[in-house]
């Protein structure tokens, strides 16, 4: 086999070499005292890396933060196709800063025209030609025609028409407010023959209410309790030391547990009196469990008088019997018209329709005169009679006030 001179590939052929291409490195002996060429330079090896002073000469060496940022941006575009090496693939390249004069413009869709803003007469004029439907336009954008309208409220006039049905109810004295509200949730209540169950409803003042059988036999399983009240027992909320006069409702005080229905606890259920009597006062105390007839008694418009027997001390004048009749007042406020006349020369009788704390004790103060002695025995048609002290009875069913 014949080796050629030049090449070390036995039986080859020198190729011709292509000054374009790149120089081939080739293995060789470094010949003493040659300077080494550019070709053929050595890397640096790892035991130069540790040799003293060879940091800052690479840093020396190496470019500019900022030249190397583009550095490597241009290899990535080059490596990349012409794309950002920051980029997500299958994106376009995004336009360098300063270069949007120079740079060529983006080809649209719709032939190059900026779309025109909603409303305006190029839009509208494109949109006719094509058939197109318009634009939505932003809410701001949006003319006020063709906003939404606001919902319509009610006018305070509409919302005010009739009288809340409960308190119609009240004033007729069909029961109390409180107890209207319970029938009608209960579906108990006819106004002009139709069921009203709904709570807040208006009516027509002059409308026809009528109560359901099961709403009137609920009246009239309600109790209304006569009390004879001692002297030393308050009628509302007890005080310190003094007992509330409810406490003396029991079957041991029952005064007609021969006649009427025997005492059940059931009968002390929303049991309150209707109407005040002082402490130091004794006589006639209505208790009850019917809002009618709490209504009826102590009401503002109530027309129900009671009276009083006032054992008094001190002198009084014609003058004051007068003012005692009409013209006090007490808080700032006139005092009703009241009937006051002389029973003897100690004790005299008041008829009043209204019922302030207090009232007929400070009405003789201002006169003049002293109470020591002070008892109710009538409240309207319902009278004191033989009831003992500290006892009690129902009202009968042919009573009225």
């Amino acid at each position: 086999m014949k080796r050629s001179k030049d090449a070390g590939t036995p039986g080859d052929a020198p190729e011709q070499e292509d000054a374009t291409a790149a120089p081939r490195r080739t293995l060789g002996v470094k010949k003493q005292d040659e300077a080494p060429t550019a070709e053929t330079q050595r890397r640096v090896g790892v035991r130069a890396r540790f040799q003293p002073g060879y940091a800052k000469a690479i840093a020396k060496s190496k470019p500019a933060a900022g030249d190397e940022k583009a550095q490597v941006r241009k290899a990535g575009r080059t490596q990349e196709g012409g794309r950002d090496a920051g980029e997500a693939p299958g994106r376009k390249p995004r336009p360098q800063a300063g270069a949007g004069a120079a740079a060529a413009p983006r080809p649209r869709r719709d032939g190059g025209k900026a779309p025109a803003k909603p409303g305006s007469e190029r839009t509208e004029r494109r949109q006719a030609a094509s058939g197109a439907p318009a634009p939505r336009a932003r809410r701001g954008e949006r003319p006020i025609e063709a906003r939404p309208a606001p919902r319509a409220t009610a006018s305070p006039a509409a919302a005010a028409e009739g009288v809340r049905l409960s308190k119609v109810m009240a004033e007729r004295g069909l029961c109390s407010r409180r107890e209207a509200d319970e029938f009608i949730e209960r579906g108990w209540v006819l106004v002009d023959g139709q069921c009203v169950s709904e709570l807040g409803t208006r009516i027509d003042p002059n409308a026809e209410i009528t109560l359901a059988p099961q709403a009137s036999r609920r009246q009239s399983q309600r109790a209304t309790i006569l009390l004879h009240k001692p002297v030393g027992y308050v009628s509302g909320q007890p005080e310190p030391g003094y007992e509330p006069a409810v406490s003396l409702i029991g079957a041991a005080n029952q005064f007609d547990r021969d006649t009427a229905q025997p005492f059940d606890f059931a009968h002390l259920k929303g049991l309150a009196p209707a109407g005040r009597l002082d402490i130091d006062s004794t006589g006639l105390l209505v208790l009850t469990q019917d809002g009618r007839i709490a209504r009826q008694l102590i009401g503002d418009d109530s027309e129900v008088d009671k009276e009083y027997l006032v054992r008094v001390e001190g002198e009084l004048d014609d003058r004051g019997l007068a003012l005692l009749n009409h013209g006090l007042e007490l808080d700032g406020r006139k005092l009703r018209r009241a009937k006051v006349e002389w029973i003897n020369e100690d004790q005299l009788r008041f008829v009043l329709r209204e019922g302030r704390k207090r009232q007929i004790r400070r009405m003789c103060e201002l006169v003049g005169l002293k109470v020591v002695g002070l008892k109710r025995i009538r409240i309207g048609r319902v009278r004191l009679g033989d009831l003992p002290l500290g006892q009690w009875r129902f009202l009968h069913e042919d009573e009225r006030f």
